[in-house]
Protein backbone atom coordinates (compact mmCIF):
# COMPACT_ATOMS: atom_id res chain seq x y z
CA UNK A 1 0.00 0.00 0.00
CA UNK A 2 1.28 3.31 -1.10
CA UNK A 3 2.25 5.83 1.84
CA UNK A 4 0.58 9.58 1.27
CA UNK A 5 2.94 11.67 2.24
CA UNK A 6 0.62 14.94 1.72
CA UNK A 7 -1.36 12.80 4.85
CA UNK A 8 1.50 12.67 6.48
CA UNK A 9 2.53 16.02 6.28
CA UNK A 10 -1.13 17.02 7.70
CA UNK A 11 -0.85 14.45 10.77
CA UNK A 12 2.36 16.33 11.44
CA UNK A 13 1.47 19.23 11.76
CA UNK A 14 -1.53 18.76 13.65
CA UNK A 15 0.58 16.63 16.22
CA UNK A 16 3.40 19.51 15.87
CA UNK A 17 1.32 21.05 18.73
CA UNK A 18 0.81 20.21 22.39
CA UNK A 19 -2.89 22.28 22.02
CA UNK A 20 -3.87 20.39 18.66
CA UNK A 21 -3.06 17.31 19.90
CA UNK A 22 -4.86 17.54 22.76
CA UNK A 23 -7.77 18.35 20.63
CA UNK A 24 -7.36 15.11 18.77
CA UNK A 25 -7.11 13.15 22.01
CA UNK A 26 -10.15 14.49 23.23
CA UNK A 27 -12.26 13.76 20.07
CA UNK A 28 -11.32 10.25 20.07
CA UNK A 29 -13.76 9.90 22.20
CA UNK A 30 -16.98 11.56 20.30
CA UNK A 31 -17.23 14.91 19.32
CA UNK A 32 -16.45 17.78 21.37
CA UNK A 33 -17.73 21.80 21.83
CA UNK A 34 -15.22 24.48 21.98
CA UNK A 35 -16.90 26.28 25.05
CA UNK A 36 -16.13 23.12 26.86
CA UNK A 37 -12.71 21.80 25.15
CA UNK A 38 -11.44 25.61 26.05
CA UNK A 39 -12.50 25.55 29.21
CA UNK A 40 -11.39 22.13 30.30
CA UNK A 41 -7.76 23.17 28.12
CA UNK A 42 -7.60 26.43 30.06
CA UNK A 43 -7.35 28.35 27.43
CA UNK A 44 -9.12 31.15 25.40
CA UNK A 45 -12.04 30.38 22.95
CA UNK A 46 -10.17 32.55 20.22
CA UNK A 47 -6.71 30.05 21.42
CA UNK A 48 -8.59 27.11 20.93
CA UNK A 49 -10.57 28.64 17.56
CA UNK A 50 -6.97 29.15 15.71
CA UNK A 51 -6.02 25.79 16.56
CA UNK A 52 -9.14 23.91 15.61
CA UNK A 53 -9.33 25.75 12.16
CA UNK A 54 -5.78 24.43 11.97
CA UNK A 55 -7.15 20.75 12.71
CA UNK A 56 -9.85 21.66 9.57
CA UNK A 57 -7.80 22.90 7.27
CA UNK A 58 -5.56 19.64 7.72
CA UNK A 59 -8.84 17.58 6.89
CA UNK A 60 -8.49 15.90 10.48
CA UNK A 61 -11.68 17.27 11.65
CA UNK A 62 -15.18 18.45 10.96
CA UNK A 63 -16.89 21.11 12.00
CA UNK A 64 -21.46 21.08 12.37
CA UNK A 65 -23.03 23.55 13.17
CA UNK A 66 -25.68 22.70 15.68
CA UNK A 67 -28.13 26.03 16.32
CA UNK A 68 -25.46 28.56 17.71
CA UNK A 69 -23.18 25.79 18.57
CA UNK A 70 -20.46 24.34 16.35
CA UNK A 71 -19.64 20.43 17.18
CA UNK A 72 -16.19 19.28 16.14
CA UNK A 73 -15.27 15.84 15.67
CA UNK A 74 -12.62 13.63 13.61
CA UNK A 75 -13.00 13.58 10.10
CA UNK A 76 -12.32 9.85 9.78
CA UNK A 77 -12.90 7.13 12.95
CA UNK A 78 -9.71 5.63 11.67
CA UNK A 79 -7.21 8.47 12.97
CA UNK A 80 -8.80 7.47 16.29
CA UNK A 81 -7.18 3.95 16.10
CA UNK A 82 -4.41 5.62 14.78
CA UNK A 83 -3.48 7.99 17.46
CA UNK A 84 -4.07 5.03 20.08
CA UNK A 85 -1.67 2.98 18.42
CA UNK A 86 0.90 6.24 17.96
CA UNK A 87 0.40 6.85 21.43
CA UNK A 88 1.37 3.48 22.45
CA UNK A 89 4.23 3.03 20.36
CA UNK A 90 7.44 2.36 23.20
CA UNK A 91 10.27 4.05 20.93
CA UNK A 92 13.83 4.84 22.49
CA UNK A 93 15.07 8.25 22.96
CA UNK A 94 13.56 12.02 22.95
CA UNK A 95 13.33 14.47 19.89
CA UNK A 96 12.31 17.23 22.69
CA UNK A 97 13.21 20.73 21.60
CA UNK A 98 11.20 22.83 24.11
CA UNK A 99 10.06 20.48 27.11
CA UNK A 100 6.57 21.81 27.41
CA UNK A 101 5.76 20.59 23.96
CA UNK A 102 5.04 17.32 25.72
CA UNK A 103 1.84 16.78 27.67
CA UNK A 104 1.18 13.30 28.83
CA UNK A 105 -2.05 14.04 31.03
CA UNK A 106 -4.13 11.56 29.27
Amino acid sequence: MPVDLGTLARVGTALADPTRRRVLVQLIDGPGYPAEMADSFGITRANLSNHLTCLRECGLVTATAEGRRVRYELADQRLAEGLRILAALDLPGTCLRHPHDVDRRR
